[in-house]
């Protein structure tokens, strides 16, 4: 199969694309800037914008499937720049697939398309967690628009579905991993509340799994068409063990300390207003968005992609961890 990946050249978009060519699929990358790494693995690179037409068109040439994981992720930025990638991007590639006469798409979403800020989910289906309505972050609004549009695209000409993997960890983490490893070191992580709430997370190669599988399904008239589906581990643990689960694999220091969510979230209310203002570079320190995320209770029944497409967590939280500390110790 002839695939494109968008963001080929992030952490999960190579994932995807090495698990892609070692299944003998032929793949494309559409992402903004070159990557020697993904040269090296023979992916084929189209470099632009998501919602520049002419490129989309020309990375779907000749191409099967999509798998749609680019977005803008970051914690903070424009509500127009998170718009143009997340929404009018997304909605570009759709089109482009339909010009192309492409019948299989596979969107990388989000949980937090469910946000409800301080609201516990403890076992939430896709049925009876609803979008959320007031959210305190560009980056969930415009997933959750994003993917309202992929599943209202799926018809008898395109079959669409939308995974939600939860907070994805693991070897080639250059997000995550390094944010925590470098505030550990400086002294500035605290836990959010007692970092007793129990949170799901996903290790890189589930999420890339689950991906496949979906893949492999999707097609028009596919049980999984359609349909949205929250992926996880299967295992949520105290945010506490996660961190410092992550921690510990990176030899770092363990984190103890705490911060009551009322001053959590007051420090993002002002933090926000002062980079708003301010037009300050890079992301606030706290957000709301971020105070709410670590003090609650977020956890997903993940049974409805196991029925409809065969997903299941293969590798555990404490496999991923002693893998994970096995390639840090690699360099």
């Amino acid at each position: 199969m002839k695939v494109l990946v968008t963001g080929g050249s992030g952490f999960l978009g190579k994932a995807l694309c090495r698990a892609l060519l070692a299944q003998g699929d032929d793949v494309t990358s559409l992402q903004r800037h070159h990557s020697v790494e993904l040269e090296h693995f023979g992916v084929r690179q189209v470099l632009g914008a998501l919602d520049d037409a002419d490129r989309v068109r020309q990375a779907l040439h000749g191409v099967d499937a999509v798998i749609h994981n680019a977005a803008m992720a970051s914690g903070w930025g424009a509500w127009e720049d998170y718009y143009r990638t997340n929404v009018t991007g997304t909605n570009c590639l759709l089109q482009a697939c339909r010009a192309s006469n492409i019948r299989r798409f596979v969107y990388t979403s989000t949980p937090s398309v469910v946000h409800a800020g301080r609201t516990p989910v403890a076992g939430g289906n896709e049925r009876d967690t609803p979008y959320g309505t007031r959210f305190s972050a560009h980056y969930p609004h415009t997933k959750m628009l994003a993917e309202r549009a992929v599943l209202a695209a799926n018809d008898p000409a395109l079959a669409t579905v939308a995974l939600r993997p939860r907070l994805i960890w693991g070897p080639g983490d250059t997000q995550l991993l390094p944010r925590l490893v470098e505030r550990a070191k400086a002294g500035h992580l605290r836990f959010i509340g007692d970092g007793n709430n129990r949170m799901d997370c996903t290790y890189i190669d589930n999420v890339v799994d689950a991906h496949l599988l979906a893949l492999a399904r999707i097609e028009p008239g596919a049980t999984c068409a359609g349909k949205a589906y929250f992926i996880s581990n299967g295992e949520p643990w105290p945010i506490r063990d996660i961190v410092n689960g992550l921690l510990a694999a990176a030899d770092a220091p363990l984190v103890e300390k705490t911060l009551p969510f009322p001053v959590a979230y007051a420090i993002g209310v002002v933090c926000e207003g002062i980079w708003r203002i301010g037009r300050l570079g890079g992301e606030p320190p706290m957000t709301r968005f971020l105070a709410e995320q670590l003090s609650t209770e977020h956890w997903y029944d993940c049974s409805q992609a196991q029925r409809d497409f065969g997903y299941t967590p293969a590798i555990s939280m404490d496999e991923g961890l002693r893998r994970l500390r096995a390639a840090l110790r690699e360099g």
